[in-house]
């Protein structure tokens, strides 16, 4: 991978003199624009928020033209935010309610070792302490029994759901009989032979020529329809998420009704 190039001095000065210049704009737009009637005012906590969250807007799209420092800064910021709002909502509703307070609250030291050795309570709260010990590089290699654990674990529990929604369920199709209605006898022959075709492109004991070429060559275009529409429907996501920030600007933050 090439280094990037550096950038010279005369275009540092004028990109530091744009982000000025739309800061200013920014907040030109912010005071003279006026809100509709029914709209938070712009001094209050609601109307801060919708100000911020405009301007943190455009900073994101900002990336479009090239990194640039303020870009940085909001990155930063949403990563912090949702660490901070992760980390807070962990402590509330799980760390909180079903350790700490039943411990510190406890009546008594037999409630407390009632409380531990119940469900075998004990042994998950020994494993989340062992997770701390990453912070520490003498002893972070106790860590590895959690991460064991909760590899295999989640091992255990994935794969039998992958292997019956995408093996399981895949094949089911192909155990239905072939007549009935055209368009379901339509798409249980589609099913069947991109099914199949696909398989034998990825099985390559057997030189892809000749018939077998013409079969593997069916397989990429299942492929390939199978990659069009994973892509067109991430695209579609995306001006999805895009059309609503737009929609947020130009009515919460300008103010023109939609």
């Amino acid at each position: 991978m090439a280094a990037p190039e550096p950038t010279s001095p005369g275009r540092r000065t004028a990109e530091a003199i744009a982000l000025v210049v739309c800061a200013v704009a920014f907040v030109a737009a912010t005071a003279l624009v006026k809100w509709p009637e029914g709209a938070p005012a712009k001094t209050s906590l609601e109307g801060v928020g919708i100000i911020i969250a405009a301007g943190l807007t455009l900073i994101m799209y900002s990336f479009l033209y090239r990194d640039n420092p303020l870009f940085k800064i909001a990155e930063n910021l949403y990563v912090g935010v949702a660490l901070g709002y992760g980390a807070v909502l962990t402590w509330y509703l799980s760390l909180k309610p079903e350790i700490v307070d039943p411990l510190v609250l406890a009546p008594h030291a037999q409630a407390r070792l009632d409380f531990l050795f119940a469900r075998l309570r004990i042994i998950p709260i020994i494993l989340g302490g062992l997770m701390l010990t990453r912070l520490s590089r003498r002893h972070g290699w106790l860590s590895r029994y959690t991460y064991t654990i909760m590899v295999g674990w989640g091992a255990g529990i994935g794969i039998p759901i992958v292997a019956h929604t995408y093996i399981l369920r895949q094949v089911q199709p192909l155990l239905q009989p072939v007549w009935g209605e055209f368009w379901n006898v339509v798409g249980s022959l589609v099913v069947l032979i991109g099914t199949v075709t696909v398989l034998f492109y990825f099985f390559f004991s057997v030189e892809h020529r000749g018939a077998g070429g013409a079969v593997s060559r069916v397989g990429i275009w299942f492929l390939m329809v199978s990659f069009g529409a994973s892509f067109g429907y991430t695209v579609m996501a995306r001006v999805s998420l895009f059309i609503g920030r737009a929609q947020f600007l130009l009515s919460k933050w300008l103010g023109i009704p939609l």
